[in-house]
């Protein structure tokens, strides 16, 4: 690995992380990490013996994407959230505030989504009747119906 100067957004020599630093540092298990890289989530740099390498500023995107799976976000969400992040340089801070408003927008439509299954979930619940025809989350319209007796979603 080159030694790069710490002007120009480039990290200095001083601020790269070997694979297992990183894994240490964030808990997330190195083939995680490799994973994370192929989905271009993250970026590292070889060294001369061809070991990844990761900038220090990699830290706030792994964090990052350990949050997102740990509240269940899919990882292709993540990676829309950072299309505009750039992988080669330190992000500035309106790089990370326009990130942010889109990640912000995607949760709240998440967060819609859950409170409206939490509603019909808790009217299915609440109703007792357990009857397919009548519920209108799992067969609507009794739709089910069409496809013969017995169990259809098995």
């Amino acid at each position: 690995m080159t030694a790069h100067r710490s002007g120009g957004g480039r990290p200095a020599a001083g601020d790269w992380l070997a694979i297992g630093e990183v894994s240490a540092r964030t808990g997330v298990a190195v083939s995680a990490l490799r994973f994370y890289e192929e989905l271009g989530l993250i970026a590292s740099e070889r060294d001369g013996r061809g070991r990844r390498h990761y900038p220090r500023h990699m830290l706030r995107r792994i964090a990052l994407v350990s949050v997102a799976k740990r509240i269940g976000v899919p990882l292709e969400d993540v990676r829309a959230a950072f299309a505009d992040v750039p992988l080669d340089r330190p992000p500035s801070h309106q790089e990370w505030q326009r990130a942010s408003r889109g990640w912000k927008r995607r949760l709240e439509e998440r967060r819609q989504t859950i409170e409206r299954l939490e509603a019909e979930l808790t009217g299915c619940i609440g109703c007792g009747c357990l009857s397919m025809k009548a519920c209108a989350l799992l067969n609507p319209g009794d739709s089910l119906a069409e496809g013969g007796v017995g169990p259809r979603r098995l």
